[in-house]
């Protein structure tokens, strides 16, 4: 499971295209950070697919979404600092607030591989 850069893509193109992603259909949560980092607000959500540079989430259309937040993916008990690059419906494009260390993607998408079978 090569976890780099896809060399092939345009110089250009945007970063959250450039790493490979994967399909883990995830329940997971967006934690709202709100005053004094309280993270009391919170709604689910699922991962549709993953990459060590962000994800793609889907959510109810009519839902607002903070432009940062934190993901925590149902079973693993680590949250993640996500900024949103763009929502179109219920379709909400994130990125990490850092690159996610590659074990960490892997046993997310190992425990996606485990569950569905």
């Amino acid at each position: 499971m090569p976890l780099n850069m896809d060399e092939d893509l345009k110089r250009d193109a945007p970063r959250d295209q450039a790493f490979q992603k994967f399909t883990v259909d995830r329940p997971a949560r967006i934690i709202f950070v709100g005053r004094r980092l309280s993270t009391a607000t919170h709604f689910r959500c699922l991962v549709r697919s993953i990459s060590l540079y962000g994800a793609e989430l889907e959510i109810a259309p009519h839902m607002p979404a903070p432009n940062n937040f934190f993901l925590e993916i149902l079973g693993i008990h680590d949250e993640i600092g996500c900024t949103v690059i763009r929502r179109e419906e219920e379709k909400l494009t994130v990125g990490f607030n850092m690159l996610i260390d590659p074990e960490f993607l892997h046993h997310v998408v190992r425990l996606s591989f485990e569950t569905s079978h």
